[in-house]
């Protein structure tokens, strides 16, 4: 099994909802499945199964999760594949199914269950003759390069007054604030939200500073413990968390200064917490999805370093990972962002120019959220990567993401 979570936002960029998507087979390793096979088996849903096992509080944080169903799938026995609030569950279908009868009953029937119906890739031509089941629909996905929202938002205001339009394949911040302005839309998908800064306009800030000093003290070789719990004294918010923690470590110890804290945590356990969570404040001024984004991207490379033979190296996996999207953070290029903070020479080649063992994790950490199933398959191949271990592994990095960080 294979599975990633996409979100989508609204017009303050704040997440909404999430896409569920996964893959069973590996279709390099099954080559019949890329032929009519690929529908054996049709009636699960394995995207039900990823959320009846996780729950919709540990995947989405309690938000409303699509699952994509087709021809087959649609009559499936969803109710005993879905173990949560069917409220919670958007069934999201496509032109794959038809506007016949007995698709149109079986709608009504997932309706009058609780679940809630998206549809896409649906062209305009079709919107009139899919009158019954737009009519039960909550949502449609609409591709924002490929319709007038003006025209689409007036039709849709008169025929289907309750359905939300999502814009897709928004992929980058201008398409998006163009169509946040226009405001034809209630959902944003894409990869907008996480492109690359090619152009630093701004000065980090006095604050952020500050965080990106206390990072280069405990990432430099042999750092002094004594000099990062001084650092960390200069931020309330810092001092508060790591009081926090050590608190519940040392249930009949009194904490009696910063140093004493710190000292409690130890050295390797400080470093790790400090990379955590100066990282989470360096996005308090994002979207909160860049803050989910880094977090499980580094706990998900840590737990796949072995896979890549660099289970020595896991640490600094971790790392890249939380620094992937450094620049977004800082508001600059990521050369000029790495400038600023110091990590390894591997982690560094593969942020900036993509090279070296480390830059093929990354890669497929971000093909692997992008739920590119064919790209992923195709280097779990080449890697002699087992499936199983890479599900399990990004599953554990939403578990731990959702304990560092409750919804």
């Amino acid at each position: 099994m294979l599975a990633t979570l996409i979100p989508l936002f609204d017009d303050k960029m704040t997440v909404c909802a999430y896409s569920v998507f996964a893959r069973k087979e590996n279709l390099f390793l099954n080559p019949s499945l890329m032929g009519g096979a690929r529908f054996d088996g049709a009636g699960t849903v394995s995207e039900l199964e990823v959320v009846s096992s996780m729950g919709v509080t540990t995947l989405s944080g309690g938000k409303e999760v699509f699952v994509p169903v087709n021809q087959f799938s649609l009559f499936s026995e969803i109710s005993l594949q879905c173990t949560v609030p069917a409220p919670k569950v958007v069934l999201l279908m496509d032109n794959t199914i038809l506007a016949e009868d007995n698709f149109i009953k079986r709608v009504k029937e997932l309706k009058e269950q609780g679940y809630k119906l998206a549809m896409r890739k649906l062209p305009i031509t079709s919107f009139e003759p899919y009158k019954e089941i737009l009519s039960r629909c909550d949502y449609i996905l609409l591709d924002h390069m490929k319709i007038d929202i003006a025209k689409a938002k007036i039709y849709f205001q008169c025929q289907y007054p309750n359905i939300k339009l999502c814009a897709v394949n928004v992929d980058t911040k201008e398409q998006y604030d163009e169509l946040v302005k226009d405001g034809g839309y209630d959902l944003y998908e894409g990869s907008f939200f996480r492109m690359p800064i090619l152009k630093s306009e701004t000065d980090v800030s006095p604050l952020k500073v500050n965080y990106i000093e206390l990072l280069n003290v405990v990432n430099a070789p042999d750092y002094d413990l004594t000099d990062a719990a001084d650092v960390i004294g200069k931020d309330p918010a810092l001092v508060i968390s790591l009081l926090e923690i050590v608190n519940r470590m040392a249930l009949n110890s009194e904490i009696t200064s910063i140093r004493h804290a710190a000292a409690m945590l130890g050295q390797k356990e400080l470093k790790r917490w400090i990379n955590t969570a100066v990282t989470k404040e360096l996005c308090a001024d994002k979207p909160s999805e860049i803050v989910r984004l880094v977090m499980i991207r580094a706990k998900f490379a840590e737990n796949i370093a072995r896979d890549f033979d660099l289970a020595m190296q896991s640490q600094e996996l971790f790392i890249m990972g939380l620094f992937s999207a450094l620049d977004i953070m800082l508001d600059k290029t990521m050369e000029e962002a790495l400038n600023m903070v110091q990590v390894s020479k591997n982690v560094k080649e593969a942020l900036l120019e993509g090279k070296g063992d480390f830059a093929k994790v990354m890669y497929f950490i971000k093909r692997y959220e992008d739920a590119d199933w064919t790209e992923v398959s195709r280097l779990m191949v080449l890697d002699d990567l087992d499936m199983d271990h890479i599900y399990n592994s990004y599953l554990e990095a939403l578990r731990w993401y959702r304990d560092l960080i409750p919804s």
